[in-house]
């Protein structure tokens, strides 16, 4: 049943405006996420997911924020999303109910409001592979279809995405707070975001230095992930920064197949800001904006206050490179007590001979999980000296290679794969993205099913673009 709580709305009314989703005109169940609804104890409502009904406990609102857009600040907001409230669930946790594509709202600026079936299906399908891979994220509990029509270079069909979320708070609402607000607005900002992600932290004896650490661990945890399976968000403005540690906007995002870190995705990132190689360096310039909006209150001296941040930001680095090398480490099945620089030598010559043959990211590891020998002439030599490392681990090979399995997707959520369910989706049929969707719960599980689905497309010389449409 909905046991909706507001206490967003509690914040000062600068951060949000009361707003109702704007009815449509058909709605009809696309898919409908039941896993999920049983964990939320949510039902399928679908006049509730089309916005055509309110829950009787919501209070629905569409959120301020701003955000650095390539690096450019400019106000934003909920253009066409309207947050339902808090389902409290049974267990105590609280998940904001988000309807994407619900209509205009103050924050539209000259957009319609809407949203259309393909970029709400394929947030559905991004998000939900992304938890099955163990990544933090928001998630996708339902896509209906609004029976209207979203002009844009085309005209598409009209749909309404609910996404789960811990919150929506980014480092772009710090940063709206900031420039259009008091201090008194984001301290109250801050101690509401405390209390509602880090309560361990309340009684810190300076809990936004605390604050900001938290964040920054949480960050560096979340890209490491992103770049132990190749996943490239494609958009990392501060608005799309979830204060959280969650994966939040799966706009232009994408897998990469060819193994190269200067892979750029979206067609809108012309320079590479947010290739795969600078995503963790984005990813500190985004918190750095983020220390701006609390150094008043880490220190009542305004350069002590910059040392602290200075501080938290450089430990970024730190966990990030710690994240990774852990995890690469796991990747290739070698124990955490080798040396660092020799083991850092190792994995880079590795990806160095992957860039160079041009082989497929997540393949690559998917076959030294299997024994299998990867296509390269200098892999023989490399080969040696993992094997040399390995021993160092007293583990049989069956013991190492569930390590590396546990590690190691055996199936992405591959580009041409999703762009062939979207299709077919448009068209009506549901069923090849069902299937993909079923391959897709257990990436690790390597199963014989999963085989078809872990081949690259044929042509992996060709450019794959992907678009800001959600």
């Amino acid at each position: 049943m909905w046991n909706l709580n507001s206490s967003y709305t509690e914040l000062p009314s600068l951060f949000f405006t009361k707003q109702n989703p704007v009815p449509v005109r058909e709605p009809k169940q696309i898919i409908f996420n039941n896993s999920l609804a049983d964990c939320l104890g949510i039902p399928l409502d679908t006049e509730v997911f089309a916005g055509n009904a309110i829950p009787e406990t919501s209070k629905s609102f569409s959120q301020a924020y701003a955000g650095h857009q390539f690096g450019h600040f400019t106000m934003l907001g909920d253009g066409r999303a309207v947050i339902l409230g808090e389902q409290l669930t049974k267990s105590g946790e609280r998940f904001d109910i988000q309807l994407k594509g619900a209509g205009r709202t103050p924050y539209s600026r000259k957009g319609d409001g809407r949203a259309a079936l393909a970029p709400m299906l394929r947030e559905y399908i991004i998000s939900e592979a992304m938890h099955a891979l163990g990544i933090p994220t928001t998630r996708s509990l339902s896509v209906v279809t609004t029976g209207e029509v979203v002009a844009r270079e085309e005209v598409l069909s009209g749909a309404i995405l609910t996404r789960i979320a811990s919150s929506h708070i980014r480092v772009g609402t710090f940063e709206y707070a900031k420039h259009f607000g008091s201090q008194d607005d984001v301290q109250k900002l801050a101690d509401y975001t405390i209390e509602r992600h880090f309560p361990e932290i309340v009684e810190s004896e300076n809990k936004y230095m605390s604050f900001l650490e938290a964040v920054a661990k949480r960050q560096a945890k979340l890209i490491a992930k992103w770049q132990l399976v190749g996943f490239i968000h494609g958009v990392m403005n501060t608005d799309n920064m979830a204060i959280s540690g969650e994966t939040i906007d799966y706009g232009p995002c994408a897998f990469m197949d060819r193994y190269n870190p200067a892979t750029v995705f979206s067609s809108i990132d012309t320079h590479g800001r947010y290739s795969y190689e600078n995503q963790p360096i984005i990813a500190a310039w985004n918190l750095s904006r983020f220390a701006e909006t609390l150094l008043r209150f880490l220190h009542s001296d305004s350069d002590e206050a910059v040392k602290l941040g200075n501080r938290a930001i450089m430990s970024f680095q730190d966990l990030y490179n710690d994240y990774w090398l852990s995890g690469m480490r796991a990747k290739l099945g070698l124990c955490s007590n080798g040396n660092v620089e020799d083991d850092e030598l190792l994995i880079n010559d590795l990806l160095q001979i992957m860039q160079k043959e041009e082989l497929d990211y997540t393949n690559t590891f998917r076959s030294l999980s299997l024994g299998e020998t990867l296509p390269s002439n200098d892999f023989h030599y490399w080969n040696k000296r993992w094997q040399a490392r390995l021993e160092q681990k007293n583990q049989s090979k069956d013991e190492i290679s569930k390590i590396m399995r546990a590690n190691n997707p055996a199936v992405i959520p591959r580009n041409h794969r999703v762009e062939e369910a979207l299709t077919a989706a448009e068209n009506g049929d549901l069923s090849v993205m069902n299937r993909l969707l079923d391959v897709l719960k257990n990436p690790y599980g390597y199963t014989a099913e999963q085989k078809e689905y872990s081949k690259p497309p044929e042509c992996m010389s060709c450019d794959y673009q992907t678009f800001c449409g959600t």
